[in-house]
């Protein structure tokens, strides 16, 4: 994946082969107290800025299945960053918040709002799904979402699912699922909440919201507006043809949600969320004097419907539409609009056979359409049957979907997924999984003038992974997997007889690893930690996947002290190869913040990045944030 000047709507170079390779790091290297791990909070609980902890209730996730259930009953390997997670962090942007997870890393062509690309398990940015509240965001041109545009303060909470889960999402699930869930104030008193910031770079940045719930009906909305001047996003040195200036960056967005309940079996309601961005980015080629813009958009709404049909059939209906819109200028002309709209429709049942068995059965209906001013693409229209069942007989528990989705420009695609749970004691699961997935070609690979070759078929991947969870009350929850995924089919851009490039199905790849994850809260101290060993290479060419380490891991811990609160993060990454053959070296990062509750209502807040100013590239030749602090003051109503 080549270094993008901008969200690389563009076809790429000839440059990264998608591949992941195979070393699995031994088990017995990694040796983890089972002390080391955390009982997080409900998904859904949202304790307020500025106080202590909410009280802890067992957590509930929804995307490794597609209906709610216990985190520890998840056979996925899944977590939670939940909203206490979110206020503690101080987290500016969605990268922030996701570079702690384990088998996740992140890159950034610099700077806040720079493009940004997530690798899960070692995949391919676009082979990894992006959910807003159950509404794909990705560009039907890139096959990738505007991550660096989703800002912290609408979203509630975030579940992270690694590994192919195409049987309960279709394509691009072969990472996994990031889903992003905005704020619904569902259970709460009505409240406003306001907060501003200011740090380095003359960052701004203000919030505001209002939010609860009146007897059946709960609302929220939340609006918030972020600028900053930024940091030259490349280094002149590397590349001494760009332009030498700051990069500026601005950013507006708002969510709302509001739901009824009608009957205690029938509820329906409404959720949106708009995102708006400019960004001044820099280039290698060109002239020093050259000013690279980009205007985007993002946007989803929908609205849903839940009820029973019978007292053991749930029904869910959601009708929604995103967008994704990205304008590009240099030196003030139009360089380049490509707008991507999404319409989507899904309708999910429930059958509870016995208070442990579940059927899951339903349909999705999705339209992709590209409006852009380099080339006209016909319309996509995927129609999805899916179906599943999750069971439990006594210490033994299932997982198995299916699903089998039909694409206008390439036919069908099926896929699975089996997955199996054995609890040795209350405390000790052991779990195994196998399923594949699929990545469906982007418009750019199909369809771009001199470029584009109808007649791809779509990136294959297999998967199995086996692990084992511990949790307990004392330690919290602690789970280590080792997985090995294999890739077919995948898209290469390739020299022609006629000397053009054209994306073609060639390549192979394969990635063994293993991950943990943990969360703990000891002796009222909040601490946590992920570790991943993986060795992503290319099979074809026996080469380490681009920007990817075989080796990353990250540390925090929290801890109050009556009014005040202290914490801090330690990332850590081995050495990753870009482009050109080039070697980026590995680097370890200190963030700390801290807080302190004025009152019941007023807080003030300050993190610091990059305590020790840390000079490192994720992507070359692109600068990173040296050591940066900000300060928050916060008010809540009570």
């Amino acid at each position: 994946m080549r270094s993008s000047l901008y969200r690389s709507n563009r076809p790429a170079l000839p440059t990264v082969r998608p591949s992941v390779a195979a070393v699995l790091a031994a088990v017995s290297s990694l040796v983890l107290n089972p002390a080391l791990a955390q009982t997080e909070t409900a998904s859904g609980s949202q304790p307020v800025a500025g106080t202590a902890a909410a009280t802890q209730l067992p957590p509930v996730v929804v995307t490794s299945t597609r209906t709610a259930q216990p985190l520890t009953e998840a056979l996925p390997h899944t977590t939670v960053v939940t909203q206490e997670d979110i206020v503690n962090s101080q987290a500016p942007d969605l990268r922030t918040l996701l570079r702690n997870q384990a088998g996740v890393e992140l890159t950034a062509n610099g700077g806040m709002g720079s493009n940004t690309s997530i690798f899960m398990r070692g995949a391919n940015s676009n082979q990894t799904l992006i959910l807003i509240d159950g509404v794909r965001v990705s560009s039907v041109s890139s096959g990738t979402a505007q991550l660096a545009n989703i800002l912290p303060d609408q979203i509630d909470h975030i579940e992270v699912v690694r590994g192919n889960v195409s049987a309960l999402y279709g394509s691009d699930a072969i990472g996994g699922v990031v889903q992003i869930f905005t704020k619904s104030g569902a259970g709460q008193a009505p409240a406003a909440n306001a907060q501003v910031e200011y740090g380095s770079n003359n960052t701004r940045q203000g919030t505001v919201g209002y939010g609860g719930q009146i007897g059946d009906t709960s609302f929220n909305v939340t609006g918030s507006a972020f600028k900053t001047d930024g940091f030259s996003s490349i280094n002149t040195k590397q590349a001494p043809r760009a332009n030498p200036n700051d990069n500026p960056y601005e950013n507006q967005s708002v969510s709302a949600q509001v739901k009824h309940r009608f009957t205690p079996d029938w509820d329906a309601g409404m959720a949106g969320y708009y995102s708006k961005s400019k960004l001044s980015y820099d280039s290698s080629f060109g002239r020093p004097t050259d000013d690279n813009r980009s205007n985007s958009e993002l946007y989803t709404v929908s609205a849903f419907v839940n009820g029973k049909v019978l007292p053991d059939w749930a029904t869910h209906f959601k009708l929604a539409q995103s967008e994704d819109r990205s304008e590009n200028f240099l030196n003030g002309a139009n360089n380049g609009t490509f707008n991507t709209r999404n319409r989507q429709f899904n309708w999910q049942n429930e059958y509870a056979l016995a208070p442990t068995h579940t059927l899951l059965f339903g349909t999705d209906y999705l339209q992709q359409e590209l409006d852009s001013n380099s080339y006209g693409a016909p319309s996509r229209i995927v129609f999805s049957v899916f179906g599943g069942y999750d069971g439990r007989f006594g210490k033994h528990q299932i997982q198995l979907n299916g699903r089998n989705d039909h694409y206008s420009d390439f036919g069908n695609h099926g896929s699975f997924f089996a997955g199996y749970g054995y609890n040795v004691t209350d405390a000790l699961k052991l779990i195994a999984n196998v399923s594949n997935a699929f990545r469906a070609p982007t418009f750019n690979e199909l369809y771009f003038p001199g470029f584009g070759n109808p007649n791809l078929n779509p990136e294959r991947a297999k998967s199995a992974e086996v692990g084992v969870q511990y949790n307990t009350p004392q330690t919290g929850l602690l789970r280590v997997t080792t997985f090995e995924t294999r890739y077919d089919d995948l898209i290469v851009n390739v020299t022609q007889p006629n000397g053009l490039l054209a994306p073609t199905n060639v390549n192979k790849a394969k990635v063994q690893g293993i991950e943990a994850s943990w969360r703990a809260s000891l002796w009222g101290t909040d601490v946590g930690a992920s570790v991943t060993f993986q060795n992503p290479v290319d099979e074809q060419t026996d080469t380490q996947l681009l920007r990817r380490a075989r080796r990353h891991a990250a540390f925090d811990v929290g801890r109050n002290f009556g009014n005040w609160r202290f914490g801090g993060e330690w990332l850590l990454s081995s050495s990753r190869l870009d482009t050109g053959s080039r070697t980026l070296g590995g680097y370890g990062i200190v963030n700390l913040n801290a807080r302190y509750n004025i009152d019941k209502q007023w807080f003030v807040a300050a993190r610091v990045e990059n305590l020790f100013d840390k000079n490192y590239q994720l992507v070359y030749p692109y600068n990173t944030q040296g050591r940066a602090g900000y300060i928050t003051l916060g008010w809540r109503q009570k």
